[in-house]
């Protein structure tokens, strides 16, 4: 029957031996062969197998190719067993038609002789081979400069099979392909390698167009890599550029740089030896070590002043030597660049201290004060004389009256070198204001019902009268009790305070003198406190014992006192006194 050749059946593949879309040939075919029994075994291949077994015409390219076949390759039955229609008559000759879509769109012929693509350069998944004419592709390796790149060229003979060289491919496409990859991986089967059918047949065309483009965008990447100075090893990694190599080299020196320095800074923290100067330092420098001041305070003081180089030798010394402990504030005399052991040694040693220390005692008169002041400190007593004068610029609180006598608080003062006259009586003043507002003088006296003022001064007069703290509320007893009583108080240290005279040294005239501190002829308080009363003094002013107290005696040269409220035996006990040689007149 003449007419068009049949197309074969499909395989197991999927694939027709012969693709639809070219124009088949016109051939006479002979009655056809009706075969009663499978042929027999073929020599040279195993046992027939079933049709199961049969695998579908394949055609190669490359090294096997015949010259005379037009695409370069022999049709090869691989088959065990014969297709349908064999015993006819073979077609005449005739041109192959299209390549169907589907897994052998894998397969591209090459013409060496059409213009080359400028994005067809040769990669690892297109290598380029040698024209048909040269069917064993013999090329001389110089010849192709992408030579090392075909690995995969005798697996896949000579065809241009996406897949193959997979593992390059991986680490050479371009940005563009691997992110595609990610969002649609695609699986290649290789040639010869049996598939599900009905998979092939829906998906192959689908799939043509973008395995084709991502050829493509493969070769984009590559060019626009080498393009950029991108250069590749053969095993696939990509080479720094020089620029590159020239900043890690920078960051690293920075980096070894931050170490050393860093590590030098540290090594003097930790290492007090290497951070230390040497011998006993040369020419002055004055320190101010203020109130309050750690060792710490102290060491970055002398770290600032240059007597010492870092803090952690002086620390150390100090914190080894209990005697540390006794550094006073107050300006010192160093010498620059000591060894921290030596600047200790300087601040323990009194005679380095440049600061004047005034004991004043409980009890003291304001001119005795101002004396022991000038002595101490070398301020001039003419300056300090000026100063009291001016009680206002002092910050005497209101209740004392504009009068600086008794508000002067009695006790151990620093003056600095550069202190003035004024600077030391404020700081006395000061003191008082501060010890007042703690025992809350103000708000006591007004409980009781007397005036500040008036409480200082009798606390002045229990200062002067007895030195046994347990005494002193029975004293302020006796004093209020004569007071309320208008009994003149008869205390002799109110009237030598006003003569200026010690209490032994009064005469019979002093006793009978109206000076208005004569407190034996003048009932009341004297007109203002006779000297500095210490807190205990003041505490047992505003909180006298209470009884019928109204007469004191001195009893014994331990400085105690008799009391009581019988006038009789009063007289008795300052006749014992008398006796005694205490001091008591008759």
């Amino acid at each position: 029957m003449n007419g068009p050749v049949p197309p074969y059946g499909r395989g197991l593949t999927g694939m027709p031996a012969v693709p639809p879309g070219n124009s088949p040939a016109t051939w006479t075919a002979g009655p056809p062969t009706t075969r009663l029994a499978p042929p027999g075994p073929v020599p040279g291949l195993p046992p027939r197998a079933g049709l199961m077994d049969r695998e579908i015409r394949t055609v190669s390219a490359g090294r096997h190719a015949a010259p005379d076949d037009p695409r370069g390759g022999t049709p090869r039955d691989d088959r065990t067993g014969p297709l349908p229609g064999e015993g006819q008559p073979a077609p005449p000759a005739a041109g192959l038609p299209p390549r169907p879509s589907g897994p052998w769109s894998k397969l591209a012929r090459r013409n060496d002789t059409a213009p080359r693509d400028p994005d067809d350069a040769p990669t690892v998944a297109a290598p380029a081979v040698g024209g048909l004419a040269d069917t064993h592709h013999d090329v001389d390796p110089q010849d192709d400069p992408h030579d090392d790149l075909h690995d995969d060229e005798d697996a896949t003979g000579g065809l241009d099979v996406l897949g193959a060289g997979g593992a390059d491919r991986a680490r050479r496409r371009g940005r563009r392909a691997r992110r595609e990859a990610a969002e649609q991986p695609a699986t290649v089967e290789a040639p010869g390698v049996f598939a599900d059918d009905h998979h092939a047949d829906d998906h192959d065309d689908d799939h043509h167009d973008d395995e084709h483009h991502a050829l493509h965008d493969l070769h984009d990447d590559d060019h626009h890599d080498e393009d950029h100075g991108s250069r590749r090893t053969r095993n696939g990694r990509r080479r720094r550029s020089p620029l590159a190599n020239v900043l890690a080299l920078l960051v690293l020196a920075a980096l070894v740089a931050g170490i050393v320095f860093g590590g030098r800074a540290l090594i003097g923290l930790v290492n007090p030896e290497a951070e230390d100067y040497t011998g006993t330092g040369t020419g002055t420098v004055e320190v101010r070590v203020g109130d309050g001041d750690t060792l710490s305070d102290i060491a970055r003081t002398l770290v600032e002043s240059d007597v010492i180089a870092s803090s952690e030798p002086f620390v150390e010394a100090a914190e080894a030597d209990p005697a540390a402990t006794g550094i006073q504030p107050g300006v010192y005399v160093l010498r620059a660049q000591m060894s921290g052991q030596a600047a200790l040694d300087l601040l323990l040693d009194p005679a380095t201290r440049q600061v004047s220390r005034v004991t004043v005692p409980e009890g003291t008169t304001l001119a005795a004060t101002l004396q022991r002041i000038a002595e101490s400190t070398g301020l001039p007593i003419e300056d300090l004389q000026a100063a009291a004068a001016d009680p206002a610029a002092l910050g005497l609180p209101p209740y004392a009256n504009g009068q600086l006598e008794g508000f002067l608080f009695p006790a151990t003062y620093d003056v600095e070198p550069d202190d003035t006259a004024a600077d030391v009586l404020r700081a006395m003043v000061a003191r008082f204001t501060d010890m007042a507002t703690g025992m809350q003088l103000e708000q006591r006296a007004a409980a009781a019902g007397r005036s500040v003022y008036d409480v200082v001064v009798v606390a002045s007069m229990i200062e002067r009268e007895t030195r046994v703290d347990d005494e002193r509320a029975n004293v302020a007893q006796v004093v209020y009790n004569r007071l309320d009583q208008g009994i003149p108080l008869g205390i002799d240290a109110t009237l030598a305070y006003g003569l200026d005279k010690n209490g032994n040294d009064l005469t019979v005239s002093d006793l009978q003198s109206d000076n208005p501190y004569n407190t034996r002829r003048i009932a009341g308080l004297p007109p203002t406190p006779i000297g500095a009363p210490g807190e205990a003094s003041l505490e047992a002013a505003l909180a006298p014992t209470t009884g019928d107290l109204l007469y004191y005696v001195l009893a014994s040269d331990d400085g105690r006192h008799f009391f009581t409220a019988s006038y009789d035996e009063f007289l008795v006990a300052r006749q014992q006194c008398a006796d005694a040689g205490l001091g008591c007149g008759g």
